[in-house]
């Protein structure tokens, strides 16, 4: 029988090799269709060796090559397919490929003197530290204007400079509504969406966390790591519904 891990469990694997990991950036790879874990009935991932092997070329295609998420899907297709990748000029490609002239290097990880954040599905773990985005660097990243970047700032979405990697998601799914015809102002509503949801969160694993028990922390953040997946496709789910009736005749 496979072998499968857990989100948390291929966080503590790949965290040493790739610095800017973070539980929401698997999940982000997820949404937008590059990995593909099965599901426990509860609707735990379920990560099997496969699932972290392709996870790794997509995380080093980001960080060695440089690589934008859509040219990687056009590679992970053709790996799909049993062909060969290539690179801009139809030529073989490499994972191993130097870095091109005058490249930006990597962000160095933030040197710290604690101890490791400790391992769990917990979503709150997945903010990273090894960004530091100003906003010129965080509206390039995620195609977006550095107006519409202020924007999402006053409307609460965006803490402010420096960004970190869930601002960078968040710019960039933003960017995708924005495309499709909303204002910024109208994105505040996914704000108070978050909010009321954090607070359901805090009442559901408030007990777990108070016990102040590494056990108890785990099962709270693979609790909150349940609400957050399955919040998100039960929303999906209505609103898509709802959306239909829009379309009803």
């Amino acid at each position: 029988m496979t072998t499968t891990h857990t989100i948390g469990e291929v966080l503590n694997q790949l965290r040493e090799q790739f610095d800017d990991i973070t539980i929401s950036k698997i999940r982000f790879l997820e949404a937008e269709g590059l990995i593909s874990p099965d599901r426990t009935e509860s609707g735990y991932r379920k990560f099997t060796p496969t699932d972290i092997d392709r996870l790794r070329y997509i995380l080093r295609a980001q960080r060695d090559r440089y690589l934008p998420l859509k040219v990687i899907r056009e590679e992970l297709e053709r790996r799909d397919a049993g062909l060969p990748s290539v690179d801009g000029d139809g030529r073989p490609a490499s994972l191993d490929a130097a870095v091109p002239p005058g490249a930006p290097a990597p962000p160095a990880p933030e040197a710290t003197d604690g101890p490791a954040a400790p391992a769990a599905s917990l979503p709150s773990q997945g903010v990273s530290g090894d960004l530091h985005l100003d906003t010129d660097e965080l509206a390039a990243a995620a195609r977006i204007d550095s107006a519409d970047v202020a924007g999402l700032v006053e409307h609460g979405l965006l803490a402010g400079p420096p960004y970190d990697t869930e601002a960078v998601e968040t710019a960039t799914m933003a960017a995708r509504l924005l495309a499709g015809g909303l204002e910024v102002r109208h994105l505040r509503m996914y704000r108070q969406f978050a909010e009321r949801e954090l607070a359901l969160a805090e009442q559901l694993v408030g007990p777990l966390l108070r016990q102040r028990n590494p056990d108890s922390r785990i099962r709270a953040g693979e609790q909150l790591d349940l609400l957050a997946d399955a919040g998100a496709a039960l929303h999906r789910a209505l609103l898509v519904q709802r959306l239909r009736g829009l379309l009803a005749p």
